[in-house]
């Protein structure tokens, strides 16, 4: 059974309008909602063994800070520049390379794609995947390669909003 994460950065800053959108660090909201949604994520049991990671600073220190949260070392953590501004097809092709020895896979990233991705792999049609919020799904493959349309089921929709 493979289990594939598709969780959205932190809220974000703009404070600074002349940093690179790929320079951007979490806001104080982010801070505060990415590990709400860790511990949510630690009380499932099912953890990812492998995050793959946009390398914008905002997903990283979401990846981070969820990495401490769920006690997981953050060597499991792998930035992919193919991540950023990445489209379905783009992310489709980075999970269907994943080692079929990882079960457990999360991607950090951002929408449009990680939102249009959903729809097209799970049972379930989300309108937003909004700043930290996760979707848990269980992949009905055996392989990575097989991953396609509708052979994801969601198990988890966890989002801040949803607990405040």
């Amino acid at each position: 059974m493979k289990y594939l994460f598709l969780m959205r950065h932190g809220k974000s800053s703009w404070k600074n309008p002349n940093l690179d959108d790929l320079d951007r660090p979490l806001n104080k909201r982010g801070r505060n909602d990415v590990p709400l949604i860790s511990n949510i994520l630690a009380e499932t049991n099912i953890l990812p063994e492998l995050i793959l990671s946009s390398p914008s600073k905002r997903t990283l220190e979401t990846a981070k800070i969820l990495c401490t949260v769920i006690r997981q070392p953050e060597k499991i953590i792998k930035p992919d520049e193919n991540i950023y501004e990445a489209s379905k097809e783009t992310l489709l092709e980075i999970i269907k390379k994943i080692p079929e020895s990882i079960n457990r896979t999360m991607i950090v990233g951002h929408n449009p794609g990680l939102t249009i991705l959903n729809n097209f792999l799970s049972d379930k049609r989300i309108d937003n995947i909004p700043t930290s919020g996760m979707v848990l799904m269980e992949m009905n493959i055996k392989k990575w390669k097989d991953t396609d349309n509708g052979k994801g089921k969601i198990l988890t929709f966890d989002y801040p909003k949803k607990y405040k």
